[in-house]
Protein backbone atom coordinates (compact mmCIF):
# COMPACT_ATOMS: atom_id res chain seq x y z
CA UNK A 1 0.00 0.00 0.00
CA UNK A 2 1.08 3.47 -0.88
CA UNK A 3 0.14 6.61 0.40
CA UNK A 4 0.30 9.98 -0.89
CA UNK A 5 1.99 12.56 1.03
CA UNK A 6 -1.49 14.51 0.74
CA UNK A 7 -3.43 11.50 2.67
CA UNK A 8 -0.22 11.58 5.38
CA UNK A 9 -1.01 15.34 6.03
CA UNK A 10 -4.38 14.93 6.18
CA UNK A 11 -4.71 11.88 8.49
CA UNK A 12 -2.16 14.45 10.46
CA UNK A 13 -4.84 17.53 10.63
CA UNK A 14 -7.59 15.63 11.57
CA UNK A 15 -5.55 13.24 14.21
CA UNK A 16 -5.04 17.23 15.77
CA UNK A 17 -8.26 18.53 15.52
CA UNK A 18 -9.70 15.31 16.67
CA UNK A 19 -6.85 16.12 19.51
CA UNK A 20 -8.02 19.79 19.92
CA UNK A 21 -11.80 19.12 19.83
CA UNK A 22 -11.14 16.46 22.71
CA UNK A 23 -8.84 18.68 24.59
CA UNK A 24 -8.69 22.23 26.90
CA UNK A 25 -10.02 24.94 24.46
CA UNK A 26 -12.29 22.48 23.02
CA UNK A 27 -15.23 23.80 20.74
CA UNK A 28 -13.15 26.51 19.28
CA UNK A 29 -11.59 26.28 15.41
CA UNK A 30 -7.95 25.97 14.82
CA UNK A 31 -5.87 27.96 12.10
CA UNK A 32 -4.42 26.34 9.50
CA UNK A 33 -0.94 28.00 10.96
CA UNK A 34 -1.71 25.91 14.31
CA UNK A 35 -2.45 22.78 12.74
CA UNK A 36 0.78 23.26 10.02
CA UNK A 37 2.95 24.11 13.27
CA UNK A 38 1.79 21.39 15.35
CA UNK A 39 2.25 18.60 12.40
CA UNK A 40 5.05 20.34 11.19
CA UNK A 41 3.35 19.95 7.32
CA UNK A 42 3.99 22.45 4.61
CA UNK A 43 1.10 25.39 4.89
CA UNK A 44 0.47 26.24 1.62
CA UNK A 45 -0.04 22.52 0.65
CA UNK A 46 -2.27 22.02 3.81
CA UNK A 47 -4.55 24.55 2.70
CA UNK A 48 -5.42 23.06 -0.40
CA UNK A 49 -5.77 19.49 1.52
CA UNK A 50 -8.16 21.28 4.48
CA UNK A 51 -9.80 22.68 1.20
CA UNK A 52 -10.23 19.62 -0.06
CA UNK A 53 -11.66 17.69 3.39
CA UNK A 54 -14.03 20.47 3.83
CA UNK A 55 -15.70 20.26 0.36
CA UNK A 56 -15.18 16.19 1.64
CA UNK A 57 -17.18 16.91 5.10
CA UNK A 58 -14.68 15.71 7.13
CA UNK A 59 -14.31 19.31 8.53
CA UNK A 60 -15.96 22.71 8.60
CA UNK A 61 -14.35 26.50 8.36
CA UNK A 62 -15.28 29.73 9.28
CA UNK A 63 -13.29 32.88 8.34
CA UNK A 64 -12.03 35.82 10.15
CA UNK A 65 -10.18 36.48 13.54
CA UNK A 66 -12.43 33.57 15.14
CA UNK A 67 -12.23 31.44 12.19
CA UNK A 68 -10.46 28.04 11.52
CA UNK A 69 -10.87 24.38 11.00
CA UNK A 70 -12.98 21.73 13.12
CA UNK A 71 -14.54 18.32 12.47
CA UNK A 72 -17.84 18.08 11.05
CA UNK A 73 -18.64 15.49 13.18
CA UNK A 74 -17.54 13.44 16.15
CA UNK A 75 -14.17 11.96 15.92
CA UNK A 76 -15.05 8.84 16.41
CA UNK A 77 -17.60 8.55 14.01
CA UNK A 78 -14.35 9.22 11.07
CA UNK A 79 -12.79 6.61 9.84
CA UNK A 80 -9.09 6.48 8.39
CA UNK A 81 -11.02 5.00 5.51
CA UNK A 82 -13.05 8.29 5.27
CA UNK A 83 -10.32 10.68 5.01
CA UNK A 84 -8.14 8.65 2.49
CA UNK A 85 -11.23 8.47 0.01
CA UNK A 86 -11.67 12.15 0.45
CA UNK A 87 -8.06 12.60 -0.45
CA UNK A 88 -7.36 10.12 -3.01
CA UNK A 89 -10.42 8.76 -4.08
CA UNK A 90 -11.22 4.55 -3.36
CA UNK A 91 -8.76 2.05 -1.45
CA UNK A 92 -7.28 0.10 -3.73
CA UNK A 93 -6.94 0.38 -7.40
CA UNK A 94 -4.74 -1.15 -9.88
CA UNK A 95 -3.36 1.31 -12.71
CA UNK A 96 -6.41 3.68 -11.83
CA UNK A 97 -9.44 1.05 -12.07
CA UNK A 98 -10.83 -0.76 -9.43
CA UNK A 99 -10.09 -4.41 -9.33
CA UNK A 100 -13.47 -5.71 -10.22
CA UNK A 101 -13.16 -3.85 -13.35
CA UNK A 102 -9.63 -5.20 -14.26
CA UNK A 103 -10.02 -8.41 -17.33
CA UNK A 104 -6.85 -10.78 -16.50
CA UNK A 105 -7.06 -13.98 -18.65
CA UNK A 106 -5.36 -17.28 -18.18
CA UNK A 107 -2.82 -18.08 -15.48
CA UNK A 108 -3.31 -14.67 -14.25
CA UNK A 109 -6.62 -14.64 -13.90
CA UNK A 110 -6.38 -15.07 -9.85
CA UNK A 111 -4.62 -11.80 -9.30
CA UNK A 112 -8.27 -10.09 -9.74
CA UNK A 113 -9.31 -12.09 -6.77
CA UNK A 114 -5.91 -11.30 -4.69
CA UNK A 115 -6.17 -7.35 -5.16
CA UNK A 116 -10.16 -7.96 -4.17
CA UNK A 117 -9.05 -9.31 -0.70
CA UNK A 118 -5.71 -6.97 -0.96
CA UNK A 119 -8.89 -4.10 -0.74
CA UNK A 120 -10.99 -6.18 1.51
CA UNK A 121 -8.20 -6.42 4.23
CA UNK A 122 -7.02 -2.81 3.73
CA UNK A 123 -11.01 -1.90 4.45
CA UNK A 124 -11.52 -3.39 7.21
CA UNK A 125 -8.42 -2.07 9.25
CA UNK A 126 -9.09 1.36 7.68
CA UNK A 127 -12.90 1.36 8.44
CA UNK A 128 -11.65 -0.10 12.06
CA UNK A 129 -9.95 3.20 12.99
CA UNK A 130 -11.02 6.80 13.83
CA UNK A 131 -9.65 9.53 13.49
CA UNK A 132 -10.07 10.13 17.72
CA UNK A 133 -8.36 6.54 18.35
CA UNK A 134 -5.50 8.20 16.43
CA UNK A 135 -5.48 11.09 18.42
CA UNK A 136 -5.52 9.33 21.82
CA UNK A 137 -3.08 6.09 20.79
CA UNK A 138 -5.69 4.10 21.51
CA UNK A 139 -5.73 1.86 18.82
CA UNK A 140 -7.99 -0.96 18.47
CA UNK A 141 -6.69 -4.37 19.70
CA UNK A 142 -6.62 -5.92 16.35
CA UNK A 143 -4.43 -3.24 15.21
CA UNK A 144 -2.01 -3.55 18.24
CA UNK A 145 -2.14 -7.44 17.42
CA UNK A 146 -1.17 -7.08 14.18
CA UNK A 147 1.77 -4.54 15.21
CA UNK A 148 2.82 -6.61 17.75
CA UNK A 149 4.21 -9.56 14.82
CA UNK A 150 7.47 -8.15 14.41
CA UNK A 151 7.02 -9.61 10.59
CA UNK A 152 5.47 -6.42 10.09
CA UNK A 153 7.95 -4.05 10.45
CA UNK A 154 9.55 -5.50 8.01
Amino acid sequence: MRLSARVDYALRAAAELAATASGPGRGRPVTADQIARAQEIPPKFLESILLQLRRGGIVHAQRGPEGGYWLARPAEEISLADVIRVIDGPLANVRGQRPEQLGYHGPARALQEVWIALRANEREILESVSVAEVAAGTLPQRITELVADPRAWI
